[in-house]
């Protein structure tokens, strides 16, 4: 199962996922978002549906497990991607703001992962893999204090639950995108241009750059690996770097890529 996986990074965990031949639940807010992309994987071959759920509310948290058994049996990968930012200073910040970024961006991946754990625990054989979705911002700082703070905590908890639920053969990692090009972020061309020059491999991050992490996370390949915060930047958070890193070579991708990119994921 996927969460927040209508559009953006769940939705390109989703296509991975079914490109492999594994049925997909998406879980989300926005239904008619949701059924399309449902819809969309049904026509690789798979099964995948569609439920209403926030994340911010347990309750409805363990109604879309409880579905997913039913509909699945089981459950074997489960994506927790939903989550959102607030672009709020640290002075400007107040605790209604602060409050839905943790509740949204931390307490809904733990509640999640709790609930599919259980869920895991209890089948035969006993395990499955558990990913959940930070930011590199989870490492370094930039402003929007709850958002960072939010994403450092899951990789944190990533961690502490890897320990805790290894012993029931359940591994449970996390990745951390760098920047994206997003419906929900457009970045003018300046800012993005700026980004280019400061990341090693010299663009934006494209959905398509999500297949393969999420893929070796998902599969028998990860089977000893846990606690892992695999980083998909480009290379950015490798360093601090005061000047425009000038390029040898053009870049796999060229802005032209990164625009195509978006506009293969619908609103």
């Amino acid at each position: 199962m996927v969460t927040g996986g209508a559009i953006g990074v769940g939705r390109a965990c989703a296509v991975a996922l079914a490109s492999s031949g594994v049925d997909v639940a998406l879980a989300g807010r926005n239904a008619e978002r949701g059924e399309r992309t449902c819809e969309s994987l049904r026509q690789m071959g798979v099964d995948s549906f569609f439920i209403k759920c926030d994340v911010a509310d347990p309750r409805q948290i363990h109604e879309m497990q409880a579905e997913v058994a039913r509909r699945f049996g089981r459950l074997d990968i489960a994506v927790n991607n939903a989550g959102g930012g607030i672009a709020q200073s640290a002075l400007e910040m107040d605790s209604v703001h602060w409050d839905q970024m943790i509740d949204i961006n931390l307490a809904g991946v733990f509640w999640c992962a709790q609930a599919q754990a259980k869920q895991m625990m209890g089948q035969e054989p006993c395990g499955g893999k558990i990913i959940n979705i930070a930011s590199m911002y989870g490492r370094i700082a930039a402003g929007n204090c709850a958002y960072n703070a939010s994403k450092a905590a899951v990789i944190h908890l990533t961690r502490t639950l890897a320990v805790e639920w290894g012993s029931y053969n359940i591994n449970v990692n996390c990745i951390s995108p760098g920047w994206m090009l997003t419906h929900g972020n457009p970045v003018d061309p300046e800012w993005r241009a700026r980004m280019r020059e400061v990341t090693p491999m010299g663009s934006l991050i494209p959905y398509s750059a999500m297949y393969g992490a999420v893929l070796f996370l998902a599969s028998a390949a990860s089977d000893l690996v846990t606690g892992l915060d695999l980083l998909v930047d480009g290379g950015h958070t490798l360093s601090t770097y005061l000047h425009p890193l000038h390029r040898a070579v053009p870049a796999r991708i060229s802005p032209k890529q990164e625009e195509a990119g978006r506009e293969q994921d619908p609103l």
